[in-house]
């Protein structure tokens, strides 16, 4: 894992380096009008976008809480300190750190490690279904000329809902027959490799080990309104950074459509966060976006994306930090943990 990372870690720094040397005389930034940018920046707004940010966190813990019930029941906010110092893992280590909620999460509450991933999973798969729902409706409700190529993004915006509901289909048909499912899929891409279909199966049981989290429709229904409210309010602070450049017209007069097609292309980009150089590359592509979609100039543009960055991504560092302090936890030794354990996991699962 650690070689896959600096392989990428490498080409990562070799194509930023690449596009340093061909925009050095074709491409100019004024840091002086960069710097402005940032001290005319109302940063109320900022301030308002970072308190969504640190509501959200406590929100992931009450829905982890809430999928852990059947299992174990724990106070609401008894694990918001394993998902303020997971993400400050993932933050400043990289995707790498996935594993570590999860890990602390299992170390915390006694249960198994699978269990949690399996909670992580459905976690995660609740995430992607909200963001989708949310994006999907705005789009759709935007007057046409409002956007950038309006056609092609709303017909990707039917697309994204139309495999939103086929997911939540296979959802369902994996919570009422997961067995039927998995064995199906194996059968299929057993075809083709049976270690591959194998594995396919496994992970859909998994998948299914962790839906059982949700027993009933009003199980569903909680999470489903603690991830959807979870997701407004990341809409909302990306909305209120980009609106905060006030010096900017385009960007203090954007829209929540406009919006939501700026955040779609940073959470796309950060589903690949590397250390320290994924900041950077993070940073580029939302400024660079910003510029295609809507003529924001640079300055503005880089302005804005180094700030969704800081409050949306590094602002729970200062607190993970702390909060690894009294824990007495290093976050380089259990994102290391973390990993190894997922994967003694992965190796162990197929002879069980």
């Amino acid at each position: 894992m650690k070689k896959n990372q600096l392989i990428w870690g490498l080409l990562v720094l070799a194509v930023l380096v690449g596009l340093v040397v061909w925009g050095r005389d074709r491409i100019h930034f004024d840091f002086g009008v960069f710097r402005a940018q940032l001290a005319l920046a109302d940063w109320r707004k900022i301030a308002i976008a970072l308190g969504c940010i640190y509501v959200c966190y406590v929100i992931r813990s009450v829905r982890w809480a809430v999928l852990l019930r059947h299992n174990k029941k724990v106070p609401l906010f008894s694990l918001l300190g394993t998902q303020v110092i997971g993400f400050t893992a993932v933050a400043l280590i990289g995707r790498i750190a996935d594993p570590v909620r999860p890990y602390l999460v299992a170390k915390k509450t006694g249960l198994p490690l699978s269990n949690q991933i399996a909670v992580y999973i459905v976690e995660r798969l609740f995430d992607l279904g909200s963001m989708a729902l949310i994006f999907c409706s705005v789009i759709l409700m935007a007057p046409t000329g409002s956007l950038p190529h309006a056609e092609v993004i709303k017909k990707a915006a039917y697309g994204g809902l139309a495999v939103t509901v086929m997911g939540a289909v296979f959802l369902v048909a994996v919570r009422l027959a997961g067995g039927v499912v998995a064995s199906f899929f194996e059968k299929v891409f057993g075809i083709l490799s049976e270690g591959v279909g194998r594995a396919i199966g496994e992970k859909i049981r998994t998948f299914r080990a962790g839906l059982d989290t949700l027993r009933s429709f009003s199980d569903f229904a909680i999470v489903m309104t603690l991830s959807l409210s979870m997701w407004g309010l990341i809409s909302l602070a990306y909305l209120e950074i980009m609106k905060a450049f006030v010096a900017s017209p385009q960007l203090s007069g954007l829209t929540l459509a406009k919006c939501m097609l700026l955040m779609a292309s940073s959470l796309a980009v950060s589903g690949f966060q590397l250390p320290v150089l994924g900041w950077f590359t993070q940073i580029g592509a939302v400024a660079a976006a910003m510029s295609t979609f809507f003529g924001v100039a640079a300055e503005p543009a880089t302005a804005c994306a180094a700030t969704l960055l800081l409050v949306g991504f590094l602002g729970i560092a200062p607190v993970g930090l702390i909060w690894a302090q009294f824990e007495h936890i290093s976050l380089r030794k259990i994102a290391a943990e973390s990993g190894h354990a997922k994967e003694t996991l992965v190796v162990d699962e197929p002879a069980g």
